[in-house]
């Protein structure tokens, strides 16, 4: 497949992309109801294509949809996970994973899309922590991470007694500035509407305290410590677990929403080669960097080498397709879904929040220089008529008489999700990126077969295992975990053929991207006999001969 060509057709036919069941036009992030529509019209429209079940049903009863997207033999063709909603704030990946599904079928009559759904599988998991999201919807809102599993985050034995509470009833919960000497927070040099911490060390001086908006409900001199909910899904997977930490909640794997995900992609998913996630670290705009001492420790804490190579490969990839420039350093978080996919998993782990704070420039399209992300967020916001902050605005707070405290700041969700006019944009580079992953696939083929005669009445039989994608069939790490298939060879003979030497069933750990190992037998006899070679990852190779 000429890859090129298959992004700029994606690019024509999916810029714009109008679904001919949609009688509404989407204008805005979607809701849990919006989301269920959009999978439920894909699956009617593309029903040959497209496959849609529930994971599981979260404590609100809401589902862990998984779409699984191809033709024919769909468990058994190497396949992509594409999963985002993992951080419940973000609101952007689970759009971008959505909206990827929708681009792919949308397309999926072209030559081209037709012949790789042939012998590639999508599961698309587009929102795991859909309580969490639904705040976005509410009344209310904050930015919420966790879900509705009621946890007793101060361990006082009261459960959600210390809640947000708006203040100014603007309906948004922002920050709680204080005045008071002995403060450590100053006013930001770079805009005067943000505070940053003081140092002492360059003369600097507070003369603020900063809180999340709220009152002491609960009187321990903490304020919104024990919210309503919850546990954070993108904190409750195995890898690196951060025991005690607020919202990673009593146990690894402890929520409904972690538990289905984990049980599908082991149970059901051998043939995943690849995880894409949309979720706040990123290893595609810098790929991560080997670190010896990382990887020798008993634990591993590190890619291995072999595998940061390839983080490389796919990362230079994904800047060229996508040219998404300047990403802040976004590394991975204990507990979260990207690193439990490489270290626990054992696949390639590729994760990017979709978006991030683009340069900012003055009059003369040179760059301004930012200390602070959110001074450079806000002057962006500002350069595009984004309305993104609630001005700070006194109130007379209980908890603090006699002294001035204001509320505003950075509205909640801004810094995460662009205005809803940039998704289709975002969506249809990350589209292009993830089919320029998928024809990277390990591909496993049979080749240069020869069945020759090698004395009286024996014939030796000879072939090359090939990899003809440009993926390992295994990661360094996969090699290591039984949660990645080895790539198996097997000779099956008919009566009348007796295996002198070889193996009649073998594995191989790993095969390099266009790499080859070469497996021999010799056999008595006539007949018919049959190789075949791969794994779940790999897809299988066949090769029938009949020694006359």
């Amino acid at each position: 497949m000429n890859n090129r060509i298959l992004r700029s057709m994606l690019f024509i036919l999916g810029w714009g992309l109008c679904l001919s069941g949609f009688t509404v036009a989407q204008n805005s992030y979607s809701n849990f109801n919006t989301l269920t529509d959009r999978l439920n019209e894909l699956e009617d429209n593309y029903e040959n294509l497209a496959q849609l079940t529930s994971l599981a049903k979260t404590k609100d009863g809401r589902d862990i949809w998984l779409l699984t997207i191809g033709s024919g033999d769909v468990q058994n063709h190497p396949a992509v996970a594409v999963v985002g909603g993992a951080k419940g704030s973000h609101l952007l990946g689970s759009e971008l994973a959505l909206t990827f599904a929708e681009k792919l079928l949308a397309n999926a009559s072209s030559e081209e899309v037709s012949r790789l759904l042939q012998t590639t599988t999508f599961y698309v998991l587009p929102r795991i922590n859909p309580d969490a999201t639904e705040q976005y919807f509410a009344s209310l809102k904050y930015e919420r991470d966790v879900n509705t599993s009621s946890t007793n985050e101060d361990r006082d034995d009261a459960f959600d007694e210390d809640p947000f509470n708006d203040l100014n009833n603007d309906n948004l919960i922002t920050m709680m500035r204080v005045q008071d000497e002995t403060g450590k927070w100053m006013i930001h040099p770079e805009d005067e509407r943000l505070l940053k911490k003081a140092d002492i060390t360059k003369g600097e001086k507070g003369s603020y305290k900063l809180f999340t908006e709220g009152i002491d409900d609960d009187g321990d001199g903490a304020f919104n410590e024990d919210n309503p909910g919850g546990v954070n899904i993108n904190m409750n997977f195995t890898y690196d677990y951060p025991y005690f930490e607020p919202g990673a909640g009593e146990n690894m794997a402890s929520q409904i929403e972690t538990r289905a995900v984990l049980d599908f992609l082991f149970e059901e998913a051998p043939n995943v080669f690849s995880v894409v996630s949309f979720g706040p670290a990123n290893n595609l705009s810098t790929p991560v960097k080997f670190n010896r001492g990382a990887v020798s420790q008993r634990v591993i804490k590190g890619w291995y080498e072999d595998d940061v190579a390839i983080n490389k490969l796919v990362s230079d990839k994904y800047n060229d397709i996508t040219g998404l420039k300047n990403a802040p350093e976004m590394n991975g978080q204990p507990g979260d879904f990207f690193q439990w996919a490489y270290f626990h998993y054992g696949r390639f782990s590729f994760s990017t929040p979709g978006w991030w704070t683009p340069e900012v420039t003055d009059e003369e399209e040179e760059p301004l220089k930012f200390d602070s992300e959110d001074a450079q967020f806000l002057a962006w916001a500002e350069q595009n008529n984004l309305n993104a902050f609630a001005e700070w605005q006194q109130v007379n707070h209980p908890d603090f008489p006699n002294k001035t405290v204001e509320v505003g700041g950075i509205k909640p969700y801004v810094r995460l999700n662009p205005p809803y006019q940039m998704v289709d944009s975002l969506a249809q580079k990350h589209t292009d990126f993830i089919l320029e992953l998928a024809s990277m696939k390990p591909s496993v083929k049979l080749v240069n077969f020869e069945a020759q005669q090698a004395g009286r009445n024996l014939t030796r039989i000879t072939v090359d295992i090939h990899n003809d994608g440009i993926l390992p069939t295994a990661s360094r790490l996969g090699e290591r975990t039984d949660w990645v298939k080895e790539v198996v060879v097997e000779i099956s003979l008919s009566n009348g053929l007796e295996l002198v030497s070889g193996e009649r069933l073998d594995t191989i750990e790993s095969i390099q991207g266009d790499g080859s190992i070469q497996k021999t037998w010799l056999v008595r006899g006539k007949g018919t006999f049959s190789l075949s070679a791969g794994a779940p990852n790999t897809g299988i190779s066949t090769k029938e001969h009949t020694i006359r």
